[in-house]
């Protein structure tokens, strides 16, 4: 997804100065004209604005509060905007760390997949101050087409963590309504045909029932990725004293798939629990 996100960014005529781990996993954007920097300092020290899109909210920690990292070295006013789906509380955390650096600090992760970072149609959901998000909008809008400010820092996460929850149970609506289908000898194609512009239509019978029926697991969005989401969505329902049961017994399935070694195929995988 970074990558597609750093072409739409480049496109629209920004200068992109990149870091990643592992160099030769960003050749081809380097090639396109993005410059690549061998440390987070050196790429983010002369950055207006700097975008971060990780894996996990200790890789969100590292990059951002490390020593000689981004809050260390980036220029002084810049816009820091965390794109990675993470907690809220951490989020919470930087913008009042940032604050006192004087950065003006977003929390903004996207929906969308794969597809939606290649195509420029993310929906991007927006916590932190609401002139800070304003000043960002054309960032915004190289990346996405969707665009919203959910309101204080943390927010944005808040917003990406309800999405998840959906997510997680129309998913699983979708396998089980396959597994009945094919269970009853229907024919799936038509049944897609029939009930994708009807009332259960979703993204998620449109985008993955028909890689589900080819047996087609390869990841849009990993299974290892969206465990983290659940949990972190687990964990703040629990805070505000909801018991989300059908997240949590998604959230289950997909640990029991993850243990049998399939944590690195995409949620569709989902289904092999029926199979």
């Amino acid at each position: 997804m970074g990558k597609s996100m750093v072409r739409n960014l480049m496109k629209a005529g920004f200068e992109l100065h990149i870091y990643a781990r592992t160099k030769a996993k960003v050749e081809d954007v380097i090639c396109e004209g993005a410059v690549f920097h061998e440390t987070i300092a050196d790429c983010v020290k002369n950055c207006d604005a700097v975008i971060t899109i990780v894996g996990y909210p200790k890789d969100v920690e590292e990059v951002y509060l490390a020593a000689g990292n981004i809050f260390d070295s980036a220029a002084e006013n810049a816009y820091l905007i965390d794109m990675t789906t993470s907690s809220p509380t951490l989020a919470e955390q930087l913008y009042q760390e940032g604050r006192k650096r004087g950065f003006h600090v977003l929390d903004a992760p996207v929906t969308g997949g794969d597809v939606g970072a290649k195509n420029g149609t993310l929906s991007i959901l927006v916590g932190g101050e609401e002139e800070d998000f304003t000043a960002c909008m054309p960032l915004f809008q190289a990346m996405g087409s969707n665009i919203n400010y959910q309101g204080k820092a943390g927010n944005g996460q808040h917003a990406k963590m309800a999405n998840q929850i959906m997510i997680a149970a129309n998913l699983s609506g979708v396998c089980e309504a396959l597994s009945y289908a094919k269970a009853k000898g229907l024919d799936t194609d038509t049944l897609l045909r029939s009930l994708s512009s009807g009332a259960a239509g979703s993204r998620q019978l449109e985008l993955l029932a028909p890689k589900i029926l080819a047996g087609n697991y390869d990841p849009g969005f990993f299974i290892k990725h969206f465990i983290k989401d659940m949990k972190l969505a687990v964990n703040e329902s629990e805070e505000s004293g909801l018991d989300l049961t059908i997240l949590k017994q998604v959230l289950k399935h997909y640990e029991e798939l993850a243990e049998e070694g399939d944590g690195d195929l995409g949620t569709q995988a989902l289904y092999k629990r029926y199979e």
